[in-house]
């Protein structure tokens, strides 16, 4: 069992930087595939950033380049460093954690359905 709780969210500019946490507790992140989701109104939750145990992330093609997924597993703590923000990464941003499904499958292939735990969500806002 993992609880999630996200912050760093707010308001930038286009182009600009946010970063984004996510501290877990309840049990060491290091046995968990982490990521990011985000939502935008009326839409589906798209996958912006995955990794597996090992740490390797992958990226959607719409933030590859800017946004950088890393992992603290001493602090039990996920980021997303957020780059050259553009006003269409408007949306609220989840960290989400799987342990059971991301053993047996490619992080990869994970849909928004596998992922087993997830936070309350924190908006970023960015204006162009």
């Amino acid at each position: 069992q993992v609880s999630l709780v996200e912050s760093g969210g707010g308001s930038s500019q286009s182009g600009g930087s946010l970063r984004l946490s996510c501290l877990a507790s309840g049990s060491s992140i290091k046995d968990y595939c982490m990521g990011w989701f985000r939502q935008v109104p009326g839409k589906e939750r798209d996958r912006v950033a995955v990794a597996d145990t090992s740490g390797s992330p992958y990226y959607s093609d719409s933030v590859n380049g800017r946004f950088a997924l890393s992992r603290d597993n001493a602090k039990n703590t996920i980021y997303l460093q957020m780059d050259g923000l553009k006003p269409e990464d408007t949306a609220v941003y989840f960290c989400v954690a799987d342990k059971k499904i991301c053993a047996m499958n490619d992080v990869r292939d994970l849909g928004v359905e596998s992922w087993h735990y997830w936070g309350q969500g924190t908006q970023v806002t960015v204006s162009s």
